[in-house]
């Protein structure tokens, strides 16, 4: 019987079709008023994505870091500028992943004037983007999927530097 953890087997990468993984946790600050100042730090809790997508329709896009100009400048403003539209898909939660840790995603987020309209959440020490077998280097890959009621609809990989099956656009013509 193996008893290789999830985080060291082979990566076994996603398509659409396929169930979302079991046992997958991020790490997010929750938005609160009182910790809504970019200086203010908030607590880390563990979110139980496997448990929680399995009866919503999530988009979840990864970026290689917070801060980064692919990711800043190409990759998150697509979700901000598509906000009302990918929800009025039915979407119920937009979740972006990095492997950077909880703090900065959340000074992420309030650097772009978002409270709780997209959950900016850290892939802790990239286990689920390397479960999947989609990361560059060290860090989360730039993929996106979408989710609905734990069934995965949309996973796209993407090969270059580009924002191209990752992006809002592509996503929006998935839903």
């Amino acid at each position: 019987m193996s008893t290789t953890s999830p985080e060291l087997a082979a990566p076994n990468p996603v398509k659409a079709g396929d169930s979302f993984p079991e046992g997958v946790e991020f790490s997010y600050i929750p938005y609160t008023p009182e910790n809504e100042s970019i200086t203010s730090c908030g607590r880390p809790q563990k979110y139980l994505a496997s448990k929680e997508f399995s009866d919503k329709k999530v988009v979840l896009f990864a970026v290689p870091g917070a801060f980064t100009p692919g990711c800043s400048v190409k990759h998150l403003p697509g979700f901000i500028e598509h906000l009302s539209e990918i929800k009025a898909k039915g979407v119920d939660l937009i979740v972006v992943i990095a492997f950077n840790d909880a703090w900065v995603m959340s000074a992420w987020a309030k650097a772009n004037s978002i409270k709780e309209e997209i959950l900016f959440m850290t892939d802790t020490d990239t286990q689920f983007s390397k479960r999947i077998g989609w990361t560059r280097g060290d860090r989360t890959g730039r993929y996106a999927m979408v989710i609905d009621h734990g069934k995965i609809t949309y996973a796209e990989n993407e090969a270059g530097g580009d924002v191209t099956v990752s992006g809002a656009d592509a996503v929006l013509k998935a839903l």
